[in-house]
């Protein structure tokens, strides 16, 4: 068996900055155990597979070590995929994940805009576990999918060295920690230990959460984020209450044929 495989690094204009995704195109679908062992061998933070079904593209995200509701990077870098690679004709792409539902990306010139689910956090209770993991206090925990740890400003978010084994045994499938830009409207990061990402370069999904808490904090509907990790990442954000755009660019890295 020969499956294709392409390397694109997310939410960047240039190789090795944003955040490097493997998308796989497939004509139908194999074996999910399969699928996993191929995100195992690749070994970046999602592996993303998708088959053309009329006009809409089935997509399945996997870490290397589970299979994920959501992902937004290797979403993103699927479309490019699918509008570079592949010569898709139209300016928008229709994905469906039987774990999210529908997902539209648009293109405007190299800028691809992804329209996903909003995701509003809740305010909950400072745990003391948590503040250990991270190493530092936050000012307001909430959580909705992934736990997220809001800051006084930018420099914290910088200096935050978490330690990962306490992290892991923590119940969350991810941690956002985020405050104040500087360059920008809001900055993160985001660790997702248990998923076998300590920290992730540039993690799209995280601005389902992200977008609407700031989008009130700012009493801004458009906005611009960063991910401060050694890679960075630039997202352009819009609120549209039940739905947010998360947006960028993407570089091809490789292309090739998996050998099975």
């Amino acid at each position: 068996m020969e499956i294709p495989i392409y390397q694109v690094d997310a939410f960047t204009e240039q190789v090795f900055r944003g955040n490097p995704a493997a998308v796989c195109p497939l004509q139908q679908w194999i074996d999910p155990v399969l699928m996993q062992k191929i995100a195992q061998e690749n070994n970046l933070s999602e592996t993303a597979f998708f088959v053309q079904n009329g006009y809409v593209f089935d997509i399945r995200w996997f870490t290397p070590k589970k299979e994920i509701n959501l992902a937004g990077h290797p979403t993103l870098a699927s479309a490019w995929v699918i509008f570079n690679e592949l010569n898709y004709p139209h300016n928008e792409i229709i994905f469906h994940s039987h774990l999210s539902g529908k997902l539209t990306v648009n293109k405007n010139n190299d800028l691809l805009t992804m329209d996903f689910p909003s995701d509003q956090p809740k305010s909950i209770a400072i745990s003391d576990e948590l503040i250990e993991a991270l190493g530092s206090e936050p000012i307001e925990i909430l959580k909705a999918r992934d736990y997220m740890a809001v800051f006084k400003d930018q420099e914290e978010i910088i200096k935050i060295n978490p330690d990962f084994n306490l992290l892991s045994k923590i119940d969350a499938h991810g941690f956002i920690v985020t405050a104040p830009g500087k360059e920008c409207d809001f900055v993160s990061r985001f660790f997702a230990p248990s998923l076998g990402i300590n920290e992730d370069p540039v993690t799209g999904s995280a601005h389902t959460q992200l977008i609407p808490y700031w989008s009130e904090k700012l009493n801004k509907t458009k906005m611009l984020a960063m991910q401060l990790s050694e890679r960075t990442g630039r997202i352009h954000c819009e609120y549209h209450g039940e739905r947010v755009k998360i947006a960028g660019k993407a570089q091809l890295f490789m292309k090739g044929e998996i050998h099975i």
